[in-house]
């Protein structure tokens, strides 16, 4: 007993288990929202390019293939 609070083994593992699976759901959210994000700021720096900038990217990129 804890003052006056009993915690019984199943309580604690089943605590464990829960905090264990929120770590990991938050952790893919985050995840997901990051990429999200980069596309959206790729999206936008590739819109600001030059023609001729633009070009040379895509021939970098195509040679990377």
């Amino acid at each position: 007993m804890l003052g006056g609070i009993d915690i019984s083994i199943l309580g604690v593992v089943l605590a464990v288990v829960t905090g264990f699976g929120s770590y990991i759901l938050g952790r893919r959210m985050r995840e997901k929202r990051q990429g999200k994000r980069r596309a959206k700021d790729r999206a936008a720096a590739q819109a600001n390019e030059t023609r001729q900038v633009r070009r040379a990217r895509e021939r970098r990129e195509q040679e990377g293939k």
